[in-house]
């Protein structure tokens, strides 16, 4: 205790009335929570927002040709990406979610960056669930490309559903010439599924790098979307020099 008071014999010191409530009041602003309510109402419609941009840019990508699935279109060596279908896809995952933070930052009112972007990042989070379950059901082939890992294990990663077509037995009489063709298709079917089984953990990992990356670019594209939906200016100097409406002391 401190401050302002002749110290008796005792060697307390007395505090002044003024001087108390001053230390609480500090102390109760400094334990106060400093929270941002969340609008569901504005995540879940800039969530589905952004899984209908998802989906129509998947299938725009897939009828122009930049995107190709199938299990014979899988992608075990990067080089071979097209420049305009990375392109394609960079833009797409982006601006796909960037649409929908957009859309939840409008639909929530939000008028400073922070709760923009967090409206924005929550709006992601709700979207993921909705990506995870249509691809359960078989819907991931509507996503395009980068979204075909979400689900862990391809349908191509599947024993058997390599895209080659096993020669048919041949009949008890079938000629020489007939034999040795069959056994020159056996070979090459042999040849081929052991590649395309050597190469399947490869082709799964490169499709959990491009779900991954399409994924964080999502979420760029959300915040980056719900900071644009608040109109304030997008660089941080502005954040130092306005006066925050969410942390004033009581």
């Amino acid at each position: 205790m401190s401050v302002g008071s002749d110290t008796g014999r005792t060697g307390f010191t007395v505090q002044a009335p003024g001087a108390q409530m001053r230390e609480t009041v500090e102390e109760n602003q400094y334990e106060r929570w400093m929270h941002i309510h969340v609008n569901w109402t504005a995540a879940w419609t800039g969530a589905l927002a952004a899984f209908c941009a998802v989906v129509v840019f998947g299938l725009i990508g897939i009828a122009v040709g930049a995107h190709t699935v199938g299990a014979e279109h899988r992608v075990v060596d990067f080089s071979r990406v097209g420049l305009w279908t990375l392109v394609f896809s960079v833009c797409t995952a982006f601006f796909a979610f960037a649409i929908g933070g957009w859309i939840c930052g409008k639909v929530a009112g939000i008028l400073h960056a922070e709760p923009a972007m967090l409206h924005g990042a929550v709006s992601w989070l709700v979207c993921i669930p909705l990506l995870l379950g249509a691809a359960a059901i078989g819907a991931g082939g509507s996503y395009g490309g980068w979204y075909g890992g979400v689900t862990g294990n391809p349908s191509w990663a599947a024993p058997g559903s390599a895209p080659f077509a096993r020669p048919e037995p041949l009949p008890p009489n079938a000629t020489a010439e007939e034999l040795t063709q069959y056994r020159a298709q056996q070979a090459r079917y042999t040849e081929n599924l052991q590649q395309w089984n050597e190469a399947t953990p490869r082709a799964i990992r490169n499709s959990a790098l491009g779900a991954v990356t399409a994924l964080l670019l999502g979420l760029m594209g959300s915040v980056i979307g719900g900071w644009m939906a608040s109109g304030e200016p997008m660089n941080f100097a502005h954040y130092r020099t306005r006066k925050p409406i969410y942390h004033q002391p009581v």
